[in-house]
């Protein structure tokens, strides 16, 4: 009789362990951005002195400045992203068998595999080699062709699962191939297309490996801000503009999830 894997030795403690060494210091993070002190090791008392600092603080400018053009890159990013995507995922799954396939397959998540920072010195060399000045572009193009394989994998998973009797019951209809896909397939990809578009964004907004090789002299988004700032020092106005951050991710992951999981539930 096959048993879960909770019923291995071990498994119990080790899953305890993980879960510490992953979340233990986030939450020391938020704890102490709520500490009235300006020391980062000593509790001061609850105070919300330092999410007060963020906005108006000294350094305020300079993270609004670097919040709107992580915003905006990531809204663009994973808008095109997210339609690259979804033409993507209908032509490996709605083309049938073609030569190269499997190559394209592996050409779209190729992202995912290879380590982030052969990534950001590949896409440096590469706008080196083609004379782009490094900037505000070189950041969106950058997060546009990493943050596609992330919008793909949710929308492939949801086109995986609708039958294709919906289009051919459109096409019998007398629909068109556009009608077909815009009036009846996309519809029914919708939850797969804005789960994939709510992860590109968060995966575009956090990024802060390849941004730092491509962002170029005087460009910075909020996380090359946050690391400027580290440099100089940890500060407490530096934990709650992560823990901000943090709240951000949570709640565009956890929407992504529950958009994915009502789409997994309809037809």
């Amino acid at each position: 009789m096959s048993r879960g894997v909770r019923h291995y030795p071990g498994f119990g403690w080790m899953t305890v362990l993980c879960l510490v060494i992953l979340y233990a210091p986030l939450i020391v993070v938020t704890v102490y951005s709520f500490n009235g002190s300006t020391s980062i090791t000593t509790w001061g008392g609850f105070s919300l002195r330092w999410y007060v600092d963020v906005f108006t603080g000294p350094e305020a400018p300079r993270f609004k400045a670097a919040a709107w053009n992580s915003l905006t890159i990531a809204l663009i990013a994973a808008t095109v992203a997210t339609a690259i995507a979804t033409a993507a995922a209908v032509a490996m799954h709605r083309a049938g068998g073609f030569r190269g396939r499997s190559l394209t397959f592996a050409l779209i998540n190729l992202p995912l595999m290879v380590p982030e920072i052969v990534v950001a010195v590949a896409t440096l060399i590469f706008f080196t080699m083609v004379g782009i000045t490094t900037g505000y572009m070189t950041i969106l193009i950058a997060h546009i062709t990493f943050c596609i394989p992330f919008a793909y994998l949710p929308i492939a998973a949801r086109l995986q699962g609708i039958d294709e009797g919906y289009e051919q019951a459109a096409r019998d209809l007398y629909a068109g191939r556009g009608q077909a896909f815009f009036l009846v397939l996309l519809p029914l990809m919708l939850p797969g297309v804005i789960s994939g578009y709510l992860l590109a964004f968060i995966i575009s907004l956090d990024d802060f490996i390849i941004t730092n090789f491509v962002k170029g002299a005087g460009m910075e988004t909020l996380p090359t801000a946050i690391f400027g700032s580290v440099k100089q020092g940890i500060k407490p106005n530096i934990m709650a503009i992560s823990t901000l951050m943090l709240a951000v991710s949570a709640v565009f992951v956890t929407l992504s999830y529950l958009v994915n999981r009502v789409g997994r539930k309809s037809p």
